[in-house]
């Protein structure tokens, strides 16, 4: 054996092979995931742009990230599913089929799912796009796919929104993003049925950094839904998603989230959308597990342009949620809408952290904000921090906030018409997140309902009735 062959052997791989990427992030580690998924140099170069950003800004000192004392160079930040994606259910691993069951999602195709697209890890393993979306013009699939099908719309539009130099977690997903959804939707097109997405992490000591770009153009329509899990008992996650939503003029779009992250995640998300003229943004986002930092966005950019933001979140056991919105005014007679709903039980602390800008440009625009946080014991907590700016006089803007506990005297009344006291706790709660939960579509606020009796179970709020099913075993879990 030659000296030479002996320095080829022992020469480092110049990648990383996809189920072997150490903790930490460097040059090659974004190199190596651009290189398995055979990018295009101009995605490499966004990668490689955002490595730099993200290295040069320091660790955020604001609100409660301190106090989670993250490490992320502790994190492996790809995890390669190993898997090719399927075209159909019988293809598909019996484990992921087994998770999509116990989501309730059938075996077999309904005809009214949607393209539905899982993320398992940092990749996607199952995407299929249905006929009549694709006789409608509208495009589904997964955000690898669409750099390599539909370049010229993802380099559009991609980091228009959320750019990398926004903040140092947006940077971190831009250099190191997997997965994702992408979405078009043509000139007066509506989606026939939502849209839906499920993510899952099994890996420990991993991140998960997907990335999401929804355009509906002008005079469309698109509703997409979209669940996360994670199924790891031990270490911790992290979770730094990017969502990017364009509205043209006078379209809509209507975004659900149901996250179900284990409390060992860290989920530090960033969403933002921007409504040209005429348009309008919905936000509908329920937070469950994990510890939690997300503030869904609106830029009302083009006049007449709208917004609603609707917050629903749980704190239980040794769990933060610190949650919101961050809506800013540009255009002229733009209206927002802030509905955030915290419930605190078992000791968990629940935050409301909002921004409403109104900018010079938004004569005669109006936003109204409402957080209400309800505590179930002495132990939990409760809080509020608005930021509110007006730079115009010509704009209104409206806040209030309330903090309370389960009435007694309405658990009385319940009481002397029947119903047991862990019945009508149920009840009061239910009823407390009713104006976040009528907005999803049926099917989830079924599965809500649910749930929120099995979070109240958890956190010994009222005793256990039902089995003992993990929370993350509920349909419609998302980032």
């Amino acid at each position: 054996m030659t000296v030479k062959t002996i320095e080829k052997e022992n020469k480092e791989p110049q990648y990383y092979e996809p189920d072997k990427f150490p903790p930490g992030i460097n040059r090659k580690v974004v190199e190596s995931i651009s290189h398995i998924k055979n990018e295009p140099g101009w995605v490499t170069e966004f990668r490689l742009k955002a490595l730099e950003i993200f290295l040069s800004k320091p660790m955020p000192n604001w609100g409660f990230i301190p106090h989670f004392n993250i490490d992320l160079n502790s994190y492996v930040h790809y995890v390669g599913a190993g898997k090719q994606k399927k075209k159909s259910w019988e293809e598909v691993d019996p484990e992921v089929l087994e998770s999509f069951e116990r989501l309730g999602i059938p075996e077999h195709e309904r005809k009214y799912l949607a393209g539905l697209e899982a993320m398992n890890d940092s990749e996607t393993v199952y995407a299929n796009v249905k006929k009549e979306l694709e006789e409608l013009g509208i495009i589904f699939c997964d955000i690898d796919t669409a750099i390599k099908e539909f370049p010229d719309l993802v380099k559009k539009y991609l980091g228009t929104v959320v750019p990398p130099e926004d903040n140092k977690f947006a940077a971190l997903n831009s250099a190191v993003f997997s997965g994702g959804s992408f979405a078009y939707v043509p000139k007066g097109v509506k989606t026939p049925m939502p849209l839906q997405a499920y993510f899952k992490v099994t890996a420990a000591s991993s991140g998960q950094y997907e990335r999401t770009l929804l355009i509906a153009d002008e005079g469309s329509e698109l509703i997409y839904s979209e669940g996360c899990t994670s199924v790891q008992e031990f270490a911790t996650n992290f979770h730094t998603a990017v969502v990017e939503l364009i509205a043209h003029k006078n379209a809509r779009i209507h975004y659900t989230t149901i996250q179900n992250w284990k409390k060992n995640m860290y989920n530090w998300t960033v969403k933002r959308g921007i409504c040209y003229e005429g348009a309008h943004i919905t936000w509908n986002d329920v937070n469950v597990g994990a510890q939690t930092m997300k503030y869904p966005g609106i830029i009302l950019y083009g006049d007449n342009s709208t917004g609603d933001v609707l917050s629903l979140a749980f704190a239980g056991n040794n769990q933060i949620q610190d949650t919101g919105a961050r809506i800013i005014h540009i255009g002229k007679n733009t209206r927002s809408n802030i509905l955030a709903k915290g419930v605190s039980l078992d000791g968990g602390i629940n935050s409301y952290r909002g921004l409403v800008k109104f900018e010079k440009t938004a004569e005669n625009s109006y936003s109204h904000i409402k957080c209400d946080g309800l505590m179930l014991d002495d132990r939990s907590e409760s809080h509020a921090y608005p930021y509110n700016e007006i730079h115009v006089d010509s704009a209104k803007l409206n806040y209030e906030a309330t903090v309370s506990k389960i009435d007694e005297d309405i658990l009385f009344y319940l009481q002397t018409r029947g119903i047991d006291e862990d019945e009508a706790k149920l009840l009061i709660v239910t009823g407390f997140c009713d104006a976040v939960v009528r907005d999803l579509n049926v099917e989830y606020s079924v599965e809500i309902g649910r749930l929120i009796r099995m979070i109240l179970e958890d956190g010994k709020a009222i005793k256990r009735t039902t089995p003992g099913i993990q929370k993350n075993e509920i349909k419609g879990q998302t980032c």
